[in-house]
């Protein structure tokens, strides 16, 4: 396992057409990860993705990153608010 791949761990898409865009793994299997981000991949259809194909980034602050981990109860929607609010958060950073 690559350091910060993991269940409940939150990512960048550096290839495929996805690129460039935020997601939470929610379960993995061998080299492949399952993506969602609550909007277009959601929880019950995930997205599955080599996990070379990604980038972690070191966010815990807010993240429904930890109730995966912890196996509780996270809906799309918490996923999608999590997503847009880091994406305006980023943008603040770059300014």
């Amino acid at each position: 396992m690559t350091l910060g791949l993991g269940t409940g761990a939150f990512v960048k898409s550096v290839a495929g057409h996805d690129k460039g865009g935020y997601f939470f793994i929610i379960r993995e299997e061998g080299e492949y990860i399952y993506l969602v981000d609550g909007k277009y991949r959601r929880l019950d259809c995930p997205k599955k993705k080599k996990k070379k194909h990604v980038e972690p980034l070191l966010w815990e602050k807010h993240s429904p990153g930890v109730k995966i981990r912890e196996n509780k109860s996270v809906t799309d929607e918490e996923i999608k608010h999590f997503i847009r609010w880091f994406k305006r958060e980023e943008q603040v950073v770059r300014r």
